[in-house]
């Protein structure tokens, strides 16, 4: 097993809460029964949202979902192994491979989805591009370059019964977001408070500069790490609009 699922990364990188879902669409994985929700009002481009690690999508209903819907598009938000109404534990690493099976939950072509990571959810969108790499577009908030480093700040490798190059190596083998990037050639927009308290704008400016095609980085001076949205409200949503526009005239 890779040391990215040891139970104390788990312990201490997630925090899940359990939620009743109505209307949710359960996408079976290997070991785990993920309690999704599709908001398809019928657009053309189908926004697929991997949300951060002290959220549920319940708490993206209906709000952003309405958002979404008045911008042009669909939305498919995924959840993660033992949150909301998930069954599972959440596993670093074990859940990158949930992405295949969401991706075939979502009833759209491939180049019609538009991949968006927030927080913690980038490390799945970003696997997400990776293996669809035919999507129309990644949108990353707040979104992480380097996972190790944000796990270093949590557990140290001997907590974890390994050492320092050994983590190295199975992150590296993991959470390559330089390689990963690099190999998807569609536009990504990159989103990011330089407040953030959490995920400094370090980790924005790397993951634009890794995109292997068009990249947009908006940097907000107002907000943080939680307050991204509803501190920039109007300019967020003209921002990611006029992406999502861009990708209807392509």
């Amino acid at each position: 097993m890779t040391v990215a699922d040891h139970p104390i990364i788990s312990e201490r990188y997630f925090f899940p809460r359990r939620t009743p879902l109505p209307g949710a669409k359960m996408v079976r994985t290997t070991g785990a029964e993920l309690s999704c929700f599709d908001h398809n009002k019928g657009h053309d481009l189908t926004v697929v949202h991997f949300h951060g690690n002290g959220e549920v999508v319940a708490d993206y209903l209906p709000g952003f979902a309405t958002q979404l819907d008045q911008l042009g598009a669909n939305a498919f938000f995924a959840e993660y192994r033992g949150y909301g109404q998930s069954t599972g534990i959440p596993q670093l690493a074990a859940m990158l491979d949930d992405v295949t099976p969401i991706r075939e939950a979502v009833d759209a072509p491939e180049e019609k989805l538009v991949v968006f990571g927030r927080s913690i959810g980038s490390i799945y969108a970003i696997e997400f591009a990776a293996r669809f790499p035919n999507v129309a577009g990644l949108v990353l908030e707040s979104g992480i370059a380097d996972v190790l480093e944000r796990i270093l700040l949590r557990a140290t490798p001997a907590e974890l019964g390994t050492t320092s190059s050994a983590i190295d190596r199975d992150f590296k083998q993991n959470f390559d977001h330089q390689k990963k990037l690099g190999a998807f050639r569609g536009p990504t927009l990159v989103l990011h408070a330089t407040h953030d308290h959490l995920v400094d704008e370090s980790h924005a400016r790397r993951n634009a500069s890794w995109a292997g095609g068009a990249s947009k980085l908006v940097l907000f001076d107002r907000g943080d790490h939680n307050s991204i949205f509803y501190a920039n409200q109007t300019e967020y949503l003209s921002t990611l609009g006029k992406f999502l526009g861009d990708l209807h005239s392509d």
